[in-house]
């Protein structure tokens, strides 16, 4: 099976196995709050970033608040995120440029957004499509890079290489989808240290699959 094939399988199990999926399960309720989440997100889970942000939404509601927070406040106020120290300054970063360029409002292009510091093409996509309803390509993150190599879907090690190989596989209207199916069957069987692919929907199509179905009998 070609790698066309192959995507086009994967996407129509993947849809089947999860008709629930229908976008990134950070809690936000404006540009802004998705931008912010998605940054805090780096090296963490959602789920830890949705219990710090209640707080933090209630406390920063504009860029301006994020730029003029004392900085020590602004990190503890993310602390249990991880990194936050470097968070904290990509955050602040990001805030001023929005204020200084861009009137307090997110911007909402692709070559604006990765302008931005701790702003990159993954982001950039979770933004675009969460909060401005626009499909420009594939937020490539952990799980997605991983799964994408094992299911020889690319051979690419840089992220945006692996971005533009998806693209060109799956249909633009299903761009937004593919991030979020291939993100919660990351999370749900392709585990990074243990594939249940015993339990998986592509197991038949996966070059992966034989191999850790040997090593765990081994």
């Amino acid at each position: 099976m070609d790698n066309q094939r192959r995507a086009e399988e994967i996407l129509k199990r993947l849809e089947a196995e999860y008709p629930e999926v229908e976008g990134t399960e950070l809690h936000h309720d404006n540009p802004l709050e998705l931008l912010v989440a998605t940054m805090l997100s780096a090296q963490a889970t959602d789920e830890q970033i949705n219990k710090i942000t209640p707080a933090l939404f209630k406390k920063y509601k504009t860029a301006r608040d994020y730029a003029n927070a004392p900085r020590e406040e602004l990190e503890q106020d993310i602390r249990s995120s991880g990194f936050y120290k470097r968070k904290a300054e990509a955050l602040q970063s990001m805030a001023q440029t929005i204020v200084d360029d861009y009137g307090g409002e997110v911007p909402d292009t692709m070559e604006e957004l990765v302008k931005l510091k701790g702003v990159a093409r993954k982001t950039a996509n979770i933004v675009l499509s969460g909060a401005f309803d626009k499909i420009e390509g594939i937020a490539v993150d952990t799980h997605v890079d991983r799964l994408s190599h094992r299911m020889g879907l690319t051979e690419q090690k840089n992220r945006d290489k692996v971005e533009q190989d998806l693209m060109s596989l799956f249909p633009h209207e299903k761009w937004w989808a593919v991030n979020y199916l291939l993100i919660t069957h990351g999370r749900r069987v392709c585990d990074a240290k243990k594939a249940l692919c015993s339990e998986c929907t592509l197991s038949d199509i996966c070059p992966s699959a034989f191999t850790f179905k040997h090593n765990k009998k081994d």
